[in-house]
């Protein structure tokens, strides 16, 4: 491991304290790329434009056409996606399209097991039994060029939104909302699935507003939706370019004042999290895997249900039912995760290093989970790294589905195409982007994959990119190392892109202990800067050397009414 300090540029975290930026948080937005103050304004009138020279292509069409259906009374149904985003992308659709005047708006969400992703031609059948006029896709659509022909064949309207990279071939839909596709031109290729919902719901709203269904005074506020649009943003880890997190501070402000829907109320009370604090954190590792067990284990129906409820009662009882779900998902997970690091740690010796990439399968292993194994194998491993699990669907029982997770420098969808150039049959299926994607092979073509995968790795991976690095924002000066301060920390948006902060230096070990239940946490007392301070490492179980540098990130600690910074230990260079 290597823990290196980010750039600083000094001319820049200058500019922004003399600006009155806080100099710690001057110093942390400097290194994260920000020039000047006004590029830290969250307010509404900062967002890019929907529409315009550089506005979303498409979109303009996609308002056109929706506000066509609504003034003949069309039935619109939303094809969403099992994750997070989709779950939010189509409640953020269905609530503003009836908050734009629709009548009748439905949705419908795939199956992972027997649908598979994307809008696929069973389902566009299905979205035409229902009696459907206009399909809208959330989250997907880009790449279902099958799916959309199906239904354009069965007589209907198709808008595609999405965020996704394109194949090389555009489904024929009626309109194409997606930052990522040919020829569009909008700033922020990195909005999430729902940001992209919402800005058609914005350009909707101003068609609206020029055919004379309202005016400005009387015009239906969006903006009660950035609650769902932060959660979606978050959870779906992509990066937080300005406009993302525009729309993430936008959600949040929301949720700290106590303005948001019930079920995102009930959300954190389910998972024990207090919303008139809330951060960014929330969204990724307490809202969003709830929502998202949904689509891994049941029918992810129930987290859009929760998204859409305005009954308190309902959100609360539905809410509870993710949690369940989520604490069934953790404990297969926690099961699936040590037999896979158990068969990813005998692929090589105790003193030697792990394999170029990893690829593991298990027939007892659960497919919705296999994404979150990968990605625990690649952190403690620092490989890109494939997970399989048997196919549930039926007639698919001798297919692998498998999802993979990657390290930065080594592209896993364009692996993935070469593999299956070199060894043409091997994929079934695959796709995805350069950190996530997913694959199906036949059981009898794992091994073939398994070896293809290493080669490539070999091929494409030198020693630097194998060893793991840790970016921080250098050593904490020991004034900042306050309660109050870890707060300040806390409240500003972090995420994907926009790391949060994390300090190194060199610090004394004054006495370390293992805890919790299976003693798989390293606690820590040490002195930092002449100052004594507590320290944890979760799932770290190797005593660390008297004088050692850490990578480490702020917590506090509240203990019968008293609140003591905690450093949440990252890594260390020994």
């Amino acid at each position: 491991m290597k823990i290196v300090a980010r750039d600083i540029p000094p001319r820049a975290a200058w500019a922004l304290e003399q600006a009155g930026v806080h100099p710690l948080l001057a110093r942390l937005y400097a290194a994260r790329g920000v020039r000047a103050k006004d590029e830290l304004d969250d307010g509404l009138a900062r967002l890019l434009p929907p529409s315009g020279e550089k506005g979303l292509k498409g979109i303009d069409s996609a308002a056109r056409l929706l506000a066509d259906a609504m003034a003949q009374n069309k039935r619109l149904v939303i094809v969403a996606d099992y994750d997070c985003d989709g779950a939010t992308a189509c409640a953020v659709g269905v609530r503003g399209l009836r908050l734009l005047g629709a009548q009748h708006v439905d949705y419908l969400v795939p199956d992972r097991v027997t649908d598979g992703y994307g809008l696929t031609a069973p389902i566009a059948r299905r979205v035409a039994e229902r009696g459907a006029d206009v399909l809208i896709t959330v989250d997907n659509g880009i790449a279902s060029v099958d799916g959309v022909a199906e239904a354009k064949a069965l007589g209907l309207t198709v808008v595609v939104t999405d965020h996704h990279l394109p194949g090389p071939e555009l489904p024929v839909a009626d309109a194409i909302v997606n930052p990522n596709q040919p020829g569009c031109t909008f700033e922020s290729k990195s909005m999430a699935g729902v940001g992209v919902m919402f800005y058609v719901l914005l350009a909707l709203r101003a068609e609206l507003r020029a055919r004379g269904v309202f005016d400005a005074t009387t015009q239906p506020k969006l903006d009660p939706l950035l609650t769902l649009v932060a959660l979606g943003t978050v959870a779906d880890v992509v990066k937080l370019d300005a406009n993302n997190r525009r729309l993430v501070a936008q959600g949040l402000k929301r949720i700290r004042a106590g303005q948001m829907p019930a079920g995102v109320a009930a959300l954190f009370t389910a998972a024990g999290r207090k919303a008139p604090v809330a951060t960014t954190f929330d969204f990724g590792f307490a809202l969003g895997p709830r929502i998202n067990a949904a689509g891994r284990l049941a029918d992810m129906t129930l987290g859009i249900e929760c998204l859409l409820t305005d009954d308190a009662g309902r959100a609360a009882e539905l809410a509870g039912l993710l949690d369940g779900i989520n604490r069934e998902r953790r404990e297969i997970e926690g099961g699936m995760r040590d037999q896979a690091m158990l068969m990813a740690e005998s692929l090589f010796q105790e003193d030697e290093e792990p394999p170029p990439a990893i690829s593991v399968f298990d027939p007892d292993f659960h497919e919705g989970v296999v994404g979150i194994v990968a990605s625990r194998i690649k952190d403690k491993l620092h490989r890109p790294t494939f997970v399989f699990a048997a196919s549930s669907a039926p007639g698919k029982e001798h297919e692998l589905k498998g999802s993979g997770r990657s390290i930065p420098g080594f592209h896993l969808r364009d692996a993935l195409d070469l593999v299956a150039k070199r060894h043409p049959g091997v994929l079934l299926k695959f796709g995805g982007h350069a950190m996530a994607a997913g694959c199906t092979v036949a059981e009898e073509a794992f091994e073939v994959f398994e070896r293809a995968l290493a080669q490539v790795a070999q091929e494409w991976l030198d020693a630097a990119t194998l060893t793991r690095r840790i970016e921080t924002d250098g050593p904490l000066a020991p004034e900042y190392c306050r309660a109050d301060m870890v707060d300040t920390l806390h409240h500003e948006v972090w995420g994907q892109g926009f790391a949060p902060p994390t300090f190194s230096e060199e610090v004394q070990i004054v006495s370390q202990r293992l805890v919790g239940e299976s003693k798989n946490h390293l606690s820590i007392k040490l002195m930092h800067q002449g100052n004594p301070v507590d320290a944890i490492w979760f799932g770290h179980t190797e005593q660390l050397p008297a004088r050692v540098l850490l990578a480490f990130r702020l917590d506090v600690n509240e203990w019968k009414g008293e609140r003591k910074v905690q450093f949440l230990v990252e890594g260390a260079q020994i």
